[in-house]
């Protein structure tokens, strides 16, 4: 979308972004992934080219789901970070509020800190008007394990529909009886959601 509209290279273009100090983070991010990358295709850009990253349609594919986050976020408001949004069926607002939250997630997992029942600092953004299958229930928290595991199952619609997240998460409740899930902000009849039906 955004390499057709401004070029391969439309990451490193200072004028799209709100926020220059911002950017140049993302970018100091995305160079450091760059350095680090032993992808084959990566390995193959270093040896025939002196550019200082490949371009976005490569760069993309190694850069951490964080500075991905922070490039979303830093986008200047308009059609094009509202279409990005579209296409996963979210408005901009909430789609950034959606990508930070997962980020936080990771983190939390990456730190091998408590998940299971954590209250989240970070908020995401309830959807008004979702263009794929959301919740039916909205009067659900949206700082429990619940809220996030359910933005991930509609991300995947778009990103992968065929994936099969909700039976292997099925699978690990049934591994793990004794896991509480009202406590992860589960509700009552949860799991007859269209969203979470198998």
């Amino acid at each position: 979308m955004l390499a057709l509209a401004h070029g391969p290279f439309w990451f490193q273009n200072a004028s799209l972004f709100s926020d220059p100090v911002t950017h140049a983070k993302a970018l100091s991010k995305i160079s450091d992934e760059f350095a680090r990358s032993d992808e084959e295709f990566i390995v193959a850009f270093k040896k025939k080219y002196s550019d200082p990253l490949p371009p976005s349609w490569m760069t993309m594919e190694i850069t951490s789901f964080g500075a991905l986050s922070m490039l979303y976020k830093n986008l200047k408001p308009g059609k094009e970070k509202r279409n990005i949004a579209h296409h996963f069926g979210l408005s901009d607002s909430v789609f950034e509020t959606w990508l930070h939250s997962i980020v936080y997630l990771r983190n939390v997992c990456a730190h091998h800190t408590r998940l299971w029942n954590r209250g989240m600092r970070i908020r995401p953004l309830i959807p008004r008007n979702p263009r794929k299958q959301w919740l039916a229930n909205t009067n659900i928290s949206n700082n429990k394990s619940y809220f996030i595991l359910s933005m991930i199952s509609y991300l995947l619609q778009t990103i992968n529909p065929h994936n099969n997240f909700k039976n292997r998460f099925s699978e690990l409740l049934a591994e793990y009886p004794n896991v509480n899930v009202f406590a992860m902000g589960f509700p009552d009849k949860w799991n007859e959601e269209l969203l979470w039906k198998k």
